[in-house]
Protein backbone atom coordinates (compact mmCIF):
# COMPACT_ATOMS: atom_id res chain seq x y z
CA UNK A 1 0.00 0.00 0.00
CA UNK A 2 1.07 3.60 -0.44
CA UNK A 3 2.76 5.11 2.59
CA UNK A 4 2.96 8.65 1.24
CA UNK A 5 -0.52 10.07 1.73
CA UNK A 6 1.06 13.46 2.35
CA UNK A 7 2.29 13.42 -1.23
CA UNK A 8 -1.17 14.28 -2.52
CA UNK A 9 -2.06 11.12 -4.42
CA UNK A 10 -5.59 12.33 -5.01
CA UNK A 11 -4.30 14.86 -7.54
CA UNK A 12 -2.76 12.27 -9.84
CA UNK A 13 -3.88 11.66 -13.39
CA UNK A 14 -6.30 8.87 -14.18
CA UNK A 15 -4.74 7.67 -17.44
CA UNK A 16 -2.69 4.46 -17.50
CA UNK A 17 0.02 4.50 -20.17
CA UNK A 18 0.36 1.47 -22.42
CA UNK A 19 3.58 3.04 -23.75
CA UNK A 20 5.94 5.72 -22.56
CA UNK A 21 4.26 9.12 -22.79
CA UNK A 22 6.79 11.98 -23.20
CA UNK A 23 4.35 14.62 -21.99
CA UNK A 24 3.44 12.73 -18.82
CA UNK A 25 7.10 11.93 -18.24
CA UNK A 26 8.28 15.54 -18.53
CA UNK A 27 5.36 16.68 -16.35
CA UNK A 28 6.98 14.87 -13.42
CA UNK A 29 9.70 17.55 -13.43
CA UNK A 30 7.30 20.41 -12.76
CA UNK A 31 8.18 22.36 -9.59
CA UNK A 32 6.49 21.41 -6.33
CA UNK A 33 4.87 18.23 -7.63
CA UNK A 34 6.47 16.23 -4.81
CA UNK A 35 7.16 17.79 -1.38
CA UNK A 36 10.78 18.13 -0.21
CA UNK A 37 11.86 16.98 -3.66
CA UNK A 38 13.62 18.57 -6.61
CA UNK A 39 13.34 16.71 -9.91
CA UNK A 40 16.39 17.53 -12.01
CA UNK A 41 15.29 15.60 -15.08
CA UNK A 42 12.42 13.49 -16.39
CA UNK A 43 13.08 12.10 -19.85
CA UNK A 44 12.08 9.23 -22.11
CA UNK A 45 14.80 6.65 -22.80
CA UNK A 46 14.16 4.70 -26.02
CA UNK A 47 13.91 0.93 -26.04
CA UNK A 48 17.16 -0.98 -26.45
CA UNK A 49 16.42 -4.25 -28.21
CA UNK A 50 20.03 -5.44 -27.97
CA UNK A 51 19.89 -5.16 -24.19
CA UNK A 52 16.33 -6.44 -23.95
CA UNK A 53 15.14 -3.19 -22.40
CA UNK A 54 11.80 -1.48 -23.01
CA UNK A 55 11.41 2.25 -23.43
CA UNK A 56 11.06 3.95 -20.06
CA UNK A 57 10.59 7.30 -18.36
CA UNK A 58 13.65 8.08 -16.24
CA UNK A 59 13.19 10.44 -13.30
CA UNK A 60 16.23 11.82 -11.48
CA UNK A 61 15.61 13.75 -8.28
CA UNK A 62 16.93 14.68 -4.86
CA UNK A 63 14.99 14.48 -1.60
CA UNK A 64 15.79 16.67 1.39
CA UNK A 65 13.61 15.51 4.29
CA UNK A 66 15.74 17.25 6.97
CA UNK A 67 18.44 19.96 6.96
CA UNK A 68 21.75 18.57 5.74
CA UNK A 69 20.14 15.68 3.92
CA UNK A 70 20.42 15.30 0.15
CA UNK A 71 19.20 11.91 -1.04
CA UNK A 72 19.64 11.21 -4.72
CA UNK A 73 16.99 8.97 -6.30
CA UNK A 74 16.40 7.54 -9.77
CA UNK A 75 13.14 5.96 -10.97
CA UNK A 76 12.70 4.11 -14.25
CA UNK A 77 9.12 3.61 -15.40
CA UNK A 78 8.81 1.10 -18.27
CA UNK A 79 6.15 1.04 -20.97
CA UNK A 80 5.50 -2.65 -20.26
CA UNK A 81 4.69 -1.97 -16.61
CA UNK A 82 3.50 -5.05 -14.72
CA UNK A 83 1.84 -2.96 -12.01
CA UNK A 84 4.66 -3.50 -9.50
CA UNK A 85 7.58 -1.54 -8.07
CA UNK A 86 11.06 -2.87 -7.36
CA UNK A 87 13.40 -1.13 -4.92
CA UNK A 88 17.08 -1.92 -5.36
CA UNK A 89 19.93 -1.78 -2.85
CA UNK A 90 23.50 -0.55 -2.94
CA UNK A 91 26.94 -1.97 -2.21
CA UNK A 92 29.89 -1.20 0.05
CA UNK A 93 29.31 2.15 1.71
CA UNK A 94 27.31 3.53 -1.20
CA UNK A 95 23.99 3.42 -2.93
CA UNK A 96 23.47 2.37 -6.53
CA UNK A 97 21.59 4.23 -9.28
CA UNK A 98 23.10 2.39 -12.26
CA UNK A 99 20.89 1.33 -15.15
CA UNK A 100 22.71 -2.02 -15.25
CA UNK A 101 21.37 -2.80 -11.78
CA UNK A 102 17.82 -1.88 -12.76
CA UNK A 103 17.93 -3.65 -16.15
CA UNK A 104 16.67 -7.12 -15.11
CA UNK A 105 13.70 -5.63 -13.27
CA UNK A 106 12.93 -3.23 -16.10
CA UNK A 107 13.00 -6.05 -18.63
CA UNK A 108 10.48 -7.91 -16.48
CA UNK A 109 8.14 -4.90 -16.40
CA UNK A 110 8.91 -3.50 -12.95
CA UNK A 111 9.06 0.21 -12.19
CA UNK A 112 12.45 0.47 -10.47
CA UNK A 113 13.57 2.70 -7.59
CA UNK A 114 17.18 3.39 -6.65
CA UNK A 115 19.10 5.78 -4.41
CA UNK A 116 22.66 6.96 -3.87
CA UNK A 117 22.12 6.40 -0.15
CA UNK A 118 22.41 10.11 0.61
CA UNK A 119 25.91 10.71 -0.77
CA UNK A 120 27.91 10.42 -3.99
CA UNK A 121 31.24 8.57 -3.91
CA UNK A 122 33.57 7.02 -6.46
CA UNK A 123 35.23 4.78 -3.87
CA UNK A 124 32.78 2.60 -1.93
CA UNK A 125 35.29 2.31 0.96
CA UNK A 126 35.61 6.08 1.45
CA UNK A 127 33.31 7.13 4.30
CA UNK A 128 34.40 10.75 4.73
CA UNK A 129 30.76 11.74 4.05
CA UNK A 130 29.79 10.30 7.45
CA UNK A 131 31.10 13.47 9.14
CA UNK A 132 27.72 14.94 8.18
CA UNK A 133 25.24 13.56 10.77
CA UNK A 134 22.32 13.82 8.34
CA UNK A 135 24.22 11.84 5.71
CA UNK A 136 25.09 9.18 8.28
CA UNK A 137 21.43 8.74 9.17
CA UNK A 138 20.43 8.79 5.52
CA UNK A 139 22.73 5.89 4.73
CA UNK A 140 21.81 4.06 7.90
CA UNK A 141 18.10 3.83 7.11
CA UNK A 142 16.42 7.01 5.87
CA UNK A 143 17.47 7.07 2.20
CA UNK A 144 15.86 3.79 1.15
CA UNK A 145 12.65 4.59 3.01
CA UNK A 146 12.40 8.06 1.44
CA UNK A 147 13.19 6.55 -1.97
CA UNK A 148 10.36 4.08 -1.43
CA UNK A 149 7.71 6.54 -0.29
CA UNK A 150 8.49 8.97 -3.10
CA UNK A 151 8.77 6.13 -5.60
CA UNK A 152 5.24 4.98 -4.90
CA UNK A 153 4.01 8.52 -5.48
CA UNK A 154 5.99 8.87 -8.73
CA UNK A 155 4.62 5.54 -9.99
CA UNK A 156 1.05 6.48 -9.17
CA UNK A 157 1.44 9.91 -10.73
CA UNK A 158 2.85 8.62 -13.99
CA UNK A 159 0.67 5.56 -14.51
CA UNK A 160 -2.50 7.05 -13.09
CA UNK A 161 -2.97 4.35 -10.47
CA UNK A 162 -0.98 2.97 -7.53
CA UNK A 163 1.27 -0.07 -7.68
CA UNK A 164 -0.17 -3.51 -6.88
CA UNK A 165 2.93 -4.88 -5.19
CA UNK A 166 6.30 -3.58 -4.05
CA UNK A 167 9.44 -5.67 -3.66
CA UNK A 168 12.97 -4.86 -2.50
CA UNK A 169 16.09 -6.67 -3.65
CA UNK A 170 19.68 -6.25 -2.52
CA UNK A 171 22.92 -8.02 -1.64
CA UNK A 172 25.67 -7.07 0.83
CA UNK A 173 24.86 -3.45 1.74
CA UNK A 174 21.65 -3.98 -0.21
CA UNK A 175 20.99 -6.99 2.00
CA UNK A 176 21.37 -4.82 5.10
CA UNK A 177 19.07 -2.22 3.58
CA UNK A 178 16.56 -4.98 2.88
CA UNK A 179 16.55 -6.09 6.53
CA UNK A 180 16.36 -2.47 7.67
CA UNK A 181 13.19 -2.02 5.63
CA UNK A 182 11.70 -5.17 7.16
CA UNK A 183 12.59 -4.10 10.70
CA UNK A 184 11.97 -0.32 10.68
CA UNK A 185 9.39 0.12 7.91
CA UNK A 186 7.38 -3.12 7.72
CA UNK A 187 4.71 -1.61 5.46
CA UNK A 188 7.10 -0.38 2.74
CA UNK A 189 7.35 -3.69 0.85
CA UNK A 190 5.31 -6.83 0.28
CA UNK A 191 8.35 -9.00 -0.37
CA UNK A 192 12.02 -8.51 0.49
CA UNK A 193 15.11 -10.30 -0.83
CA UNK A 194 18.15 -9.95 1.44
CA UNK A 195 21.37 -11.45 0.09
CA UNK A 196 24.61 -11.72 2.12
CA UNK A 197 23.54 -8.90 4.46
CA UNK A 198 26.17 -6.86 6.29
CA UNK A 199 23.57 -6.42 8.97
CA UNK A 200 25.98 -5.42 11.77
CA UNK A 201 29.25 -3.50 11.88
CA UNK A 202 30.91 -6.79 12.85
CA UNK A 203 29.78 -8.55 9.69
CA UNK A 204 30.76 -5.55 7.57
CA UNK A 205 34.21 -4.83 9.00
CA UNK A 206 35.73 -8.24 9.79
CA UNK A 207 38.54 -7.67 7.28
CA UNK A 208 40.18 -5.30 9.81
CA UNK A 209 40.87 -8.20 12.17
CA UNK A 210 41.50 -10.72 9.40
CA UNK A 211 44.20 -8.46 7.96
CA UNK A 212 45.97 -8.53 11.31
CA UNK A 213 46.23 -12.32 11.07
CA UNK A 214 48.26 -12.13 7.86
CA UNK A 215 50.20 -9.02 8.90
CA UNK A 216 52.10 -10.92 11.60
CA UNK A 217 55.81 -11.56 10.86
CA UNK A 218 56.18 -14.28 8.25
CA UNK A 219 52.43 -14.91 8.01
CA UNK A 220 51.67 -13.46 4.58
CA UNK A 221 50.62 -15.82 1.80
CA UNK A 222 50.99 -15.34 -1.95
CA UNK A 223 48.18 -16.31 -4.30
CA UNK A 224 50.06 -19.46 -5.42
CA UNK A 225 50.23 -20.55 -1.78
CA UNK A 226 46.50 -19.91 -1.33
CA UNK A 227 45.92 -22.02 -4.43
CA UNK A 228 47.99 -24.81 -2.88
CA UNK A 229 45.92 -24.62 0.30
CA UNK A 230 42.70 -24.73 -1.71
CA UNK A 231 43.86 -27.79 -3.65
CA UNK A 232 44.66 -29.55 -0.39
CA UNK A 233 41.27 -28.64 1.06
CA UNK A 234 39.45 -30.06 -1.96
CA UNK A 235 41.54 -33.24 -1.85
CA UNK A 236 40.59 -33.71 1.80
CA UNK A 237 36.94 -32.64 1.83
CA UNK A 238 35.40 -32.21 -1.62
CA UNK A 239 34.09 -35.78 -1.82
CA UNK A 240 32.64 -35.80 1.72
CA UNK A 241 29.19 -35.10 0.25
CA UNK A 242 29.45 -38.05 -2.12
CA UNK A 243 30.69 -36.12 -5.13
CA UNK A 244 33.99 -34.50 -6.07
CA UNK A 245 32.75 -31.42 -7.93
CA UNK A 246 35.05 -28.64 -6.72
CA UNK A 247 32.57 -27.57 -4.00
CA UNK A 248 32.79 -28.28 -0.26
CA UNK A 249 29.04 -28.45 0.34
CA UNK A 250 29.22 -28.08 4.13
CA UNK A 251 32.54 -26.49 5.20
CA UNK A 252 31.66 -27.04 8.86
CA UNK A 253 32.20 -30.78 8.34
CA UNK A 254 35.67 -30.31 6.80
CA UNK A 255 38.49 -30.89 9.29
CA UNK A 256 41.39 -30.13 6.99
CA UNK A 257 44.44 -28.82 8.87
CA UNK A 258 46.99 -26.72 6.96
CA UNK A 259 49.78 -28.33 8.98
CA UNK A 260 49.94 -31.06 6.32
CA UNK A 261 51.44 -28.41 4.02
CA UNK A 262 54.18 -27.26 6.38
CA UNK A 263 57.58 -27.21 4.73
CA UNK A 264 59.91 -29.89 6.03
CA UNK A 265 62.87 -27.62 5.39
CA UNK A 266 61.24 -24.75 7.27
CA UNK A 267 61.47 -22.52 4.20
CA UNK A 268 58.37 -21.84 2.12
CA UNK A 269 58.13 -22.40 -1.59
CA UNK A 270 55.19 -22.40 -4.01
CA UNK A 271 53.68 -25.55 -2.50
CA UNK A 272 54.43 -25.54 1.23
CA UNK A 273 53.96 -23.21 4.20
CA UNK A 274 56.18 -22.03 7.02
CA UNK A 275 55.03 -22.54 10.61
CA UNK A 276 53.90 -18.88 10.75
CA UNK A 277 51.83 -19.30 7.58
CA UNK A 278 50.28 -22.53 8.85
CA UNK A 279 49.22 -20.75 12.03
CA UNK A 280 47.77 -17.84 10.06
CA UNK A 281 45.59 -20.16 7.98
CA UNK A 282 44.49 -22.02 11.13
CA UNK A 283 43.55 -18.73 12.75
CA UNK A 284 41.61 -17.65 9.66
CA UNK A 285 39.64 -20.89 9.76
CA UNK A 286 39.05 -20.51 13.51
CA UNK A 287 37.86 -16.90 13.43
CA UNK A 288 38.50 -14.32 16.13
CA UNK A 289 36.74 -13.95 19.47
CA UNK A 290 37.56 -11.58 22.30
CA UNK A 291 38.07 -12.31 25.98
CA UNK A 292 34.30 -12.08 26.53
CA UNK A 293 33.66 -14.79 23.95
CA UNK A 294 32.11 -12.38 21.42
CA UNK A 295 32.69 -13.05 17.74
CA UNK A 296 34.85 -10.31 16.26
CA UNK A 297 35.51 -12.13 12.97
CA UNK A 298 33.65 -15.25 11.85
CA UNK A 299 35.71 -18.19 10.58
CA UNK A 300 36.69 -18.23 6.93
CA UNK A 301 35.45 -21.44 5.35
CA UNK A 302 37.63 -24.24 4.08
CA UNK A 303 37.20 -24.03 0.33
CA UNK A 304 36.97 -20.23 0.06
CA UNK A 305 40.73 -19.59 -0.08
CA UNK A 306 40.86 -18.42 -3.71
CA UNK A 307 38.64 -15.44 -2.86
CA UNK A 308 40.39 -14.17 0.26
CA UNK A 309 42.56 -11.67 -1.60
CA UNK A 310 39.51 -9.67 -2.67
CA UNK A 311 38.95 -8.28 0.83
CA UNK A 312 41.99 -9.39 2.82
CA UNK A 313 45.62 -8.32 2.35
CA UNK A 314 47.06 -11.82 2.58
CA UNK A 315 50.23 -11.02 0.64
CA UNK A 316 51.55 -7.94 2.45
CA UNK A 317 50.46 -5.71 5.34
CA UNK A 318 48.06 -2.96 4.23
CA UNK A 319 49.37 0.52 3.60
CA UNK A 320 48.03 3.46 5.56
CA UNK A 321 45.90 4.46 2.57
CA UNK A 322 44.45 0.94 2.32
CA UNK A 323 43.49 1.08 5.98
CA UNK A 324 41.81 4.47 5.58
CA UNK A 325 40.07 4.26 2.19
CA UNK A 326 40.52 0.68 1.01
CA UNK A 327 39.08 -2.76 1.65
CA UNK A 328 41.60 -3.33 4.46
CA UNK A 329 39.84 -0.81 6.68
CA UNK A 330 36.39 -1.94 5.51
CA UNK A 331 35.15 1.65 5.48
CA UNK A 332 36.00 2.43 9.10
CA UNK A 333 38.49 5.13 8.07
CA UNK A 334 35.89 7.89 7.80
CA UNK A 335 33.86 6.49 10.70
CA UNK A 336 36.58 6.63 13.34
CA UNK A 337 35.16 9.67 15.11
CA UNK A 338 31.71 8.07 15.16
CA UNK A 339 32.61 4.58 16.31
CA UNK A 340 35.89 5.02 18.25
CA UNK A 341 35.38 8.60 19.47
CA UNK A 342 38.82 9.23 17.96
CA UNK A 343 39.21 10.62 14.42
CA UNK A 344 42.86 9.50 14.39
CA UNK A 345 42.36 5.93 15.61
CA UNK A 346 44.95 3.53 14.13
CA UNK A 347 42.95 0.72 12.51
CA UNK A 348 46.06 -1.47 12.29
CA UNK A 349 46.03 -1.55 16.11
CA UNK A 350 42.38 -2.53 16.55
CA UNK A 351 42.17 -4.63 19.73
CA UNK A 352 39.24 -7.09 19.93
CA UNK A 353 39.19 -6.91 23.73
CA UNK A 354 39.51 -3.13 23.99
CA UNK A 355 37.73 -1.84 20.88
CA UNK A 356 34.99 -4.27 19.84
CA UNK A 357 32.43 -3.12 22.42
CA UNK A 358 33.24 0.53 21.70
CA UNK A 359 32.24 0.05 18.07
CA UNK A 360 29.12 -2.00 18.77
CA UNK A 361 27.90 0.36 21.50
CA UNK A 362 28.39 3.49 19.41
CA UNK A 363 25.43 5.69 18.52
CA UNK A 364 26.17 5.07 14.83
CA UNK A 365 25.84 1.30 15.29
CA UNK A 366 22.53 1.90 17.02
CA UNK A 367 21.00 3.46 13.92
CA UNK A 368 23.01 1.56 11.31
CA UNK A 369 22.72 -2.08 12.33
CA UNK A 370 19.75 -4.11 11.09
CA UNK A 371 20.00 -6.84 13.73
CA UNK A 372 16.50 -6.85 15.26
CA UNK A 373 15.22 -10.46 15.00
CA UNK A 374 11.61 -9.46 15.65
CA UNK A 375 10.15 -9.18 12.15
CA UNK A 376 6.61 -10.04 13.26
CA UNK A 377 5.13 -6.69 12.15
CA UNK A 378 6.37 -7.29 8.60
CA UNK A 379 5.07 -10.85 8.49
CA UNK A 380 1.75 -10.01 10.11
CA UNK A 381 1.19 -7.41 7.39
CA UNK A 382 1.62 -10.17 4.81
CA UNK A 383 5.31 -9.64 4.04
CA UNK A 384 7.62 -12.37 2.79
CA UNK A 385 11.36 -12.44 3.57
CA UNK A 386 13.82 -14.38 1.40
CA UNK A 387 17.28 -14.48 2.99
CA UNK A 388 20.22 -16.02 1.14
CA UNK A 389 23.97 -16.23 1.51
CA UNK A 390 26.92 -17.93 -0.22
CA UNK A 391 28.53 -20.44 2.15
CA UNK A 392 32.06 -19.44 1.02
CA UNK A 393 31.57 -15.69 1.46
CA UNK A 394 34.88 -14.19 2.62
CA UNK A 395 33.26 -10.84 3.43
CA UNK A 396 30.17 -11.02 5.65
CA UNK A 397 30.00 -14.61 6.82
CA UNK A 398 27.13 -16.95 6.05
CA UNK A 399 27.54 -18.11 9.65
CA UNK A 400 26.43 -14.66 10.80
CA UNK A 401 23.32 -14.79 8.62
CA UNK A 402 22.53 -18.27 9.94
CA UNK A 403 22.82 -16.88 13.47
CA UNK A 404 20.45 -14.04 12.61
CA UNK A 405 17.90 -16.39 11.04
CA UNK A 406 17.98 -18.66 14.08
CA UNK A 407 17.37 -15.59 16.25
CA UNK A 408 14.37 -14.74 14.04
CA UNK A 409 13.07 -18.27 14.56
CA UNK A 410 13.38 -17.93 18.34
CA UNK A 411 12.02 -14.36 18.56
CA UNK A 412 9.47 -14.08 15.77
CA UNK A 413 8.51 -17.74 15.55
CA UNK A 414 6.33 -17.76 18.70
CA UNK A 415 4.46 -14.65 17.48
CA UNK A 416 3.44 -15.82 14.02
CA UNK A 417 2.04 -19.15 12.85
CA UNK A 418 4.25 -21.23 10.56
CA UNK A 419 7.21 -18.84 10.27
CA UNK A 420 8.64 -20.75 7.30
CA UNK A 421 5.60 -19.82 5.24
CA UNK A 422 6.81 -16.20 5.43
CA UNK A 423 10.56 -16.22 6.08
CA UNK A 424 13.21 -18.62 4.78
CA UNK A 425 16.97 -18.75 4.55
CA UNK A 426 18.91 -20.34 1.68
CA UNK A 427 22.62 -21.14 1.90
CA UNK A 428 24.43 -21.63 -1.43
CA UNK A 429 27.46 -23.96 -1.17
CA UNK A 430 30.65 -22.84 -2.87
CA UNK A 431 29.38 -19.32 -3.53
CA UNK A 432 31.45 -16.22 -2.72
CA UNK A 433 30.20 -12.73 -1.80
CA UNK A 434 26.96 -12.15 -3.72
CA UNK A 435 28.37 -13.82 -6.82
CA UNK A 436 31.23 -16.02 -7.95
CA UNK A 437 33.01 -19.06 -6.59
CA UNK A 438 32.87 -22.70 -7.69
CA UNK A 439 29.21 -23.15 -6.70
CA UNK A 440 25.91 -22.35 -8.39
CA UNK A 441 25.64 -18.61 -7.77
CA UNK A 442 22.69 -17.33 -9.82
CA UNK A 443 18.98 -17.84 -9.20
CA UNK A 444 15.81 -15.94 -10.05
CA UNK A 445 15.04 -14.52 -6.63
CA UNK A 446 12.66 -11.90 -8.03
CA UNK A 447 10.34 -14.45 -9.65
CA UNK A 448 10.55 -16.54 -6.47
CA UNK A 449 9.47 -13.66 -4.19
CA UNK A 450 6.71 -12.68 -6.64
CA UNK A 451 5.22 -16.20 -6.62
CA UNK A 452 5.53 -16.30 -2.85
CA UNK A 453 3.66 -13.02 -2.37
CA UNK A 454 1.11 -13.40 -5.16
CA UNK A 455 0.33 -17.11 -4.85
CA UNK A 456 1.58 -18.08 -1.36
CA UNK A 457 4.09 -20.43 -3.00
CA UNK A 458 7.29 -20.54 -0.92
CA UNK A 459 10.54 -20.81 -2.88
CA UNK A 460 10.65 -24.53 -3.65
CA UNK A 461 11.89 -26.22 -6.79
CA UNK A 462 14.02 -23.14 -7.50
CA UNK A 463 17.20 -23.87 -9.42
CA UNK A 464 20.52 -22.09 -8.86
CA UNK A 465 23.03 -22.09 -11.71
CA UNK A 466 26.59 -21.06 -12.29
CA UNK A 467 26.82 -17.97 -14.46
CA UNK A 468 28.91 -19.95 -16.96
CA UNK A 469 26.20 -22.61 -17.27
CA UNK A 470 28.47 -25.45 -16.17
CA UNK A 471 26.54 -26.39 -13.02
CA UNK A 472 23.04 -26.26 -11.53
CA UNK A 473 21.86 -27.14 -8.05
CA UNK A 474 18.55 -27.04 -6.19
CA UNK A 475 18.09 -24.03 -3.92
CA UNK A 476 17.69 -25.58 -0.47
CA UNK A 477 15.96 -24.01 2.53
CA UNK A 478 18.18 -23.99 5.60
CA UNK A 479 19.14 -26.22 7.33
CA UNK A 480 19.07 -28.52 4.29
CA UNK A 481 21.80 -28.49 1.64
CA UNK A 482 22.00 -30.06 -1.84
CA UNK A 483 23.25 -33.67 -1.76
CA UNK A 484 24.11 -35.90 -4.70
CA UNK A 485 21.62 -38.76 -5.12
CA UNK A 486 24.41 -41.12 -6.09
CA UNK A 487 23.59 -41.31 -9.77
CA UNK A 488 22.94 -38.97 -12.67
CA UNK A 489 24.69 -36.01 -14.27
CA UNK A 490 26.83 -34.41 -11.53
CA UNK A 491 26.45 -31.01 -13.19
CA UNK A 492 22.63 -31.11 -13.13
CA UNK A 493 20.31 -30.08 -10.29
CA UNK A 494 18.11 -33.07 -11.15
CA UNK A 495 20.81 -35.34 -9.66
CA UNK A 496 20.60 -33.63 -6.26
CA UNK A 497 18.11 -33.41 -3.40
CA UNK A 498 17.82 -31.16 -0.37
CA UNK A 499 18.61 -33.02 2.84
Amino acid sequence: MLTGAALGLQAFATVTHASVDPASCSALARPNVFPQTTVSSARVVPADASAGLPAFCEVVASVKPVPGSDIGVVYRLPDNWNGKMLGLGGGGWAGNTLLATAAPGLAAGYATAQTNGGHEVSNVWDTAWASNPAAATDFAYRAVHEMTVLGKAVVASYYGKPHKRAYFQGCSTGGRQALMEVQRFPDDYDGVISGAPVYTLTTQTMSVVRNQIFSRPGASLSEPLLQAVNRAVLAACDAQDGLADGVVTDPRACRFDPGVLQCTSGKADASCLTAAQVQAVRDAYAGVTNASGETVAYPLTRGSELGWVRYISTGAPPTREQWLTGAAGAGLGGLRALVFNDANFDLAKFDPDRDYRTVRNSAFAGEYEAKNPDVSAFIQSGGKLLLWHGFDDFGPSALGTIEYYEQVQRTTGPKVPSLESSARLFILPGVYHCRGGPGADVFDSLSAIDRWVEHSEPPVNVIARRADGKMSRPLCAWPTLPRYKGAGDPSSAASFECR
